[in-house]
């Protein structure tokens, strides 16, 4: 289990707009490491991942980064659960599946 702390940011283009943390490089060693134990990595090298924030888990996909970190996409329905937005900071757990 990997826990990181960081501020949840918002990306909009066009019509659509997602919300995500961002996992810097340092800790996406452990990223990698996890995920290779866990068996083949999915396609352009994102990595399964049960979340947890406030208590919500869900099931989604680390999103890798050119600087070597990820991205966590963060649904609508848990930032409602929760009631985080944009700009907030916030902890997330994550297990590799």
């Amino acid at each position: 289990m990997i826990t990181i702390t960081a501020p949840v940011w918002l990306w909009s283009e066009g019509k659509g707009s997602w919300h995500f943390l961002t996992i810097p490089p340092d800790r996406a060693i452990e990223i990698r490491l996890a995920a290779t134990a866990a068996g083949p990595r999915r396609g352009f090298g994102s990595v399964r991942v049960a979340p947890t924030i406030g208590g919500v888990t869900w099931r989604t996909s680390l999103f890798p980064q050119k600087d070597g970190g990820y991205i966590l996409p963060i649904k609508a329905a848990v930032r409602s659960k929760v009631g985080i937005a944009a700009g907030d900071t916030v902890s997330a757990t994550l297990d590799i599946i």
